[in-house]
C-alpha cells in the first residue's frame, strides 16, 4: 500500500505563507487603525485604570485607563514605519559600501572593511543608545540610530557576494566586451545580489522592530502620547504582579511580529535559493523511489 508522506519541498512555501499572513495582517491593521481600533488610544479614564479585559476593552486598560487594544493597533504603525525605514536606508548604504569595497578591492576594500570591524566591535544596542543620547528621543532619531548599527550587515553580505561574483565568467565576458565598471555593477552584479539582500532585509525588519521597542522601553524612543509597544512595556513593568496584561499583550505583539518576519524570511530564502530547491526536489524524488521500492517488496 502506498503511503503519502509530506515532502520537504513544501516547508519553504508553508513558512512563506505563514509569515506573509502575519505581516499582511499587521500592515492591514496599521493602515486601517482609525477604523479597526475600538477607542481613541489617548483617551484616559483614571477611574478604570489597570482594569482587566472586558467586553468593552478586550485587552484591558492601562494605568491611565486607556484602551490597550487601541494602543497596540496604533503602536503597530510606529513599528512598521521604523522597520521599513531602517531597512530601506541601511540596505541602500550597506549595498553601496559593500559593492565599492568588494569590486574595487585593494586599499579601498581594506579601509572600508576596517570601518565595518570598528562598528561591529561595539554592541549594537549600546551604539544606538549613544546616538540617541546625542540626538535626543524622537521617531526620526530612532531610525538614524538603528541605521548606524544596521548598515554593516548588508555591507558585509554585499562585499562577500561581490568578491565571488566579480570572478565569474559573465563579468569577465562583460569586461572583454568593453563594458565599464558602472555598467558591470548595475547590470551584472546588483541583479545577482537582490535575492540574498532581500532575504537579509526581511530579517532586518524584525531586528529594527525589536530595536525600536528596546529604545522606547528605555525612554529614548517614541515619546508620549504616541503609543509604542516598547513604551507600553515600560509603563506596565511597575504593575507586573497586579496587572500582568499591561506587559503581556505588548510582549506577545512583538513576539508575533518578529516570528512572522522570521517565517517570511526563512520561506523567502528557500524559495529564492534555486540550489536549495534543486537539492530538496532531488531528495524528495529519492525518498519516493525508496518508498516505492519498499512497497513493491512488500
Amino acid at each position: 500500500m502506498n503511503r503519502m508522506r509530506p515532502k520537504r519541498g513544501y516547508r519553504g512555501g508553508n513558512l512563506f505563507v505563514a509569515g506573509l499572513g502575519i505581516l499582511g495582517a499587521l500592515i492591514l491593521t496599521a493602515l486601517l487603525a482609525p477604523i479597526v481600533a475600538p477607542c481613541d488610544p489617548t483617551i484616559q479614564n483614571l477611574a478604570q485604570g489597570l482594569s482587566g479585559p472586558s467586553l468593552e476593552h478586550p485587552l484591558g486598560q492601562d494605568k491611565m485607563g486607556r484602551d490597550i487594544l487601541s494602543r497596540l493597533i496604533y503602536g503597530s504603525r510606529v513599528s512598521i514605519l521604523v522597520g521599513l525605514s531602517t531597512v530601506a536606508v541601511s540596505l541602500f548604504i550597506g549595498t553601496l559600501v559593500g559593492v565599492i569595497s568588494g569590486y574595487l578591492g585593494g586599499m579601498v576594500d581594506e579601509a572600508l572593511t576596517r570601518i565595518m570591524d570598528v562598528v561591529l566591535a561595539f554592541p549594537g544596542i549600546l551604539l544606538a543608545l549613544t546616538f540617541m543620547a546625542i540626538l535626543g528621543p524622537s521617531l526620526s532619531n530612532v531610525v538614524i540610530a538603528l541605521c548606524v548599527v544596521g548598515w554593516v550587515n548588508y555591507a558585509r553580505l554585499t562585499r562577500g557576494q561581490v568578491l565571488s561574483l566579480r570572478e565569474r565568467d559573465f563579468v569577465t565576458a562583460a569586461r572583454a566586451l568593453g563594458c565599464g565598471n558602472l555598467h558591470i555593477i548595475t547590470h551584472h552584479l546588483i541583479p545577482n545580489l537582490m535575492a540574498p539582500l532581500l532575504v537579509e532585509a526581511t530579517f532586518g525588519i524584525g531586528s529594527a522592530i525589536v530595536g525600536e521597542a528596546g529604545l522606547s522601553f528605555l525612554g529614548l524612543g517614541v515619546q508620549p502620547p504616541t503609543p509604542s509597544w516598547g513604551s507600553m512595556l515600560n509603563e506596565g513593568r511597575s504593575f507586573l504582579l497586579i496587572a500582568p496584561h499591561l506587559t503581556a499583550f505588548p510582549g506577545l505583539a512583538i513576539m508575533a511580529v518578529v516570528l512572522g518576519v522570521n517565517f517570511f524570511g526563512d520561506g523567502l530564502r528557500d524559495l529564492l535559493d534555486t540550489r536549495l530547491k534543486s537539492a530538496i526536489q532531488a531528495d524528495s524524488r529519492l525518498l519516493e523511489k525508496k518508498q516505492s521500492g519498499k512497497d513493491l517488496a512488500c
